[in-house]
């Protein structure tokens, strides 16, 4: 990204941010609805309006602390309410729902990226005000990359937890889902210690390297 101050920063980064996690949550209530739990639904939380949907510490307060001091942003929305009760097979299903966040963050990454390309083929024309097409575009997918892959760590209560809780014995998978209270805890250590960096970098530089490869963003 081209060196802007930190309010052309916000502005560029706003929108995708708001989409990624709004997108995020509603794909998890819109698979659970389909699966038998009207939960979110009925709550008004299947709707694209962010508002419906910002948690102020996760998704204002986090990532703008951590663009003012230099690191890469990540954060968080308010979950959407999911009652395993009403799922047919709650196991299975609470998996299903979990997967679909990540799921929908790697599409919206597709779209930014080509957003991004005709930011590119505008600006070769000579179209000024393109280019923050294109640096927002180049933030949605680094934004929806970093929250699929940290979403996937199978620290609970993250989604790549209900994956795995879905998959161990119904007695292992209680005490495994136990550690969820204390799971913000073990995140915000990750990243004070830069294992949250190792972890993370690795596959979304590969997954970055793909998506330039196919829309030819290189």
């Amino acid at each position: 990204m081209l060196e802007l101050n930190f309010i052309q920063k916000v502005i560029v980064l706003a929108l995708p941010i708001l989409f990624a996690i709004t997108v995020h949550e509603v794909a998890h209530g819109w698979v659970a609805s389909k699966l038998g739990d009207k939960t979110a639904l009925m709550l008004g939380r299947l709707t694209l309006n962010p508002l419906k949907h910002i948690d102020l510490v996760g998704t204002v307060i986090l990532p703008l602390m951590l663009l003012f001091l230099g690191g890469f942003i990540f954060g968080w929305a308010k979950p959407v309410p999911v009652n395993p009760n009403n799922l047919k097979k709650p196991r299975r299903d609470m998996a299903l729902v979990a997967i679909a966040g990540p799921i929908a963050n790697i599409i919206m990454a597709f779209i930014w990226a080509g957003i991004m390309k005709l930011g590119i083929i505008l600006t070769g024309h000579g179209l000024k005000f393109a280019l923050p097409i294109v640096l927002m575009g180049q933030a949605g997918i680094m934004i929806n990359l970093v929250l699929m892959i940290l979403n996937l760590i199978p620290i609970p209560p993250l989604d790549g937890s209900r994956i795995i809780s879905a998959l161990l014995p119904a007695k292992l998978a209680y005490k495994y889902d136990r550690i969820a209270p204390y799971g913000i805890f073990i995140l915000l250590l990750l990243l004070v210690t830069g294992i949250l960096h190792l972890i993370l970098f690795p596959p979304i530089i590969l997954l970055q390297k793909l998506i330039a490869t196919i829309f030819g963003l290189g």
